[in-house]
């Protein structure tokens, strides 16, 4: 997880950069590339939770699939437009969402020139401007942001989550609670009651 978080800052930090200079293109395609190693620590969660090897083998399917790693980039969109409860941000894990395979898709456009449909060709400085750069770097930025997991967090992740992992949703969701409630007791989360209700306020 923490060999992912540091890989995606190196690689958004490099988007920034490609993208000062100008380099469109290059900047939104490395950017992607960061969502994708952000993703990949949602994704090694998922893995701690695995009760068998049929689990293990999807879950490591899950990581080395593209479109699985690069679901939250329409979590700083959401936030913008007043999401602040987790059922707001559903979206992002609905199977039948196409807005991982918009990502891709985007990514492809900005590495390689192609031929598409009736001999239109996409060529990757035409497609991909500044704003659009932009857009990917900072939404890259966001997700990189450093947080260096512990052993421990994960022991605990483990300890709540795996019991009633894939259940129902109300089990989840008071697993999440008493997850975060002793992360604070452990020094791995913000301490307070105030901090607390927040994270059950978010969770509700």
């Amino acid at each position: 997880m923490n060999a992912a978080i540091d890989n995606a800052a190196r690689l958004a930090n490099d988007a920034k950069i490609l993208l000062e200079s100008h380099s469109y293109p290059s900047a939104a395609s490395l950017a992607i590339l960061s969502i994708e190693e952000s993703g990949k620590v949602t994704v090694l969660r998922g893995l701690a939770l695995a009760r068998d090897e049929y689990e293990q083998m999807d879950a490591w399917r899950e990581y080395r699939s593209h479109t699985c790693k690069n679901a939250m980039w329409l979590f700083p969109e959401m936030v913008a437009k007043g999401g602040r409860k987790l059922n707001d941000f559903s979206k992002i894990t609905d199977p039948s969402s196409d807005h991982p395979y918009v990502l891709d898709k985007l990514k492809q456009v900005a590495f390689y020139t192609d031929c598409l449909g009736a001999s239109h060709w996409s060529i990757p400085h035409e497609v991909i401007d500044e704003k659009l750069a932009s857009l990917l770097v900072d939404i890259a930025s966001l997700l990189a942001k450093k947080h260096h997991v512990t052993t421990k967090e994960v022991e605990l992740w483990i300890k709540y989550m795996k019991p009633v992992w894939g259940t129902s949703e109300a089990f989840e969701k008071a697993a999440l609670k008493n997850w975060y409630a002793d992360m604070q007791v452990h020094g791995l989360a913000p301490v307070g009651d105030k901090e607390m209700a927040e994270f059950d306020s978010f969770i509700d």
